[in-house]
């Protein structure tokens, strides 16, 4: 069996740049994720916005009123 070192040299060649670029690509699509992403997307809204989440919501629901919610959940297909 015969190798070329000219064919090697080329597959050698190409293996790198293929890397190399696949790490350009991946550098590139990380920094682009990060200048997309909001700097706190928990901020306090401005303008007329509402929060709408509130954390420390009371679990303890009494049996109507999980049912009033359960209700108003199916009504309005939320």
């Amino acid at each position: 069996m015969i190798v070329s070192i000219r064919s090697l040299m080329q597959r050698l060649r190409f293996i790198v740049i293929f890397f190399l670029a696949t790490y350009v690509v991946v550098q590139l699509l990380s920094f682009v994720s990060v200048w997309i992403a909001p700097v706190n997307k928990y901020r306090e809204p401005q303008g007329r916005a509402v929060k709408v989440f509130h954390p420390n919501v009371d679990l303890d629901m009494e049996p109507e009123q999980f049912r009033e919610r359960l209700k108003l959940y199916y009504w309005l297909g939320e």
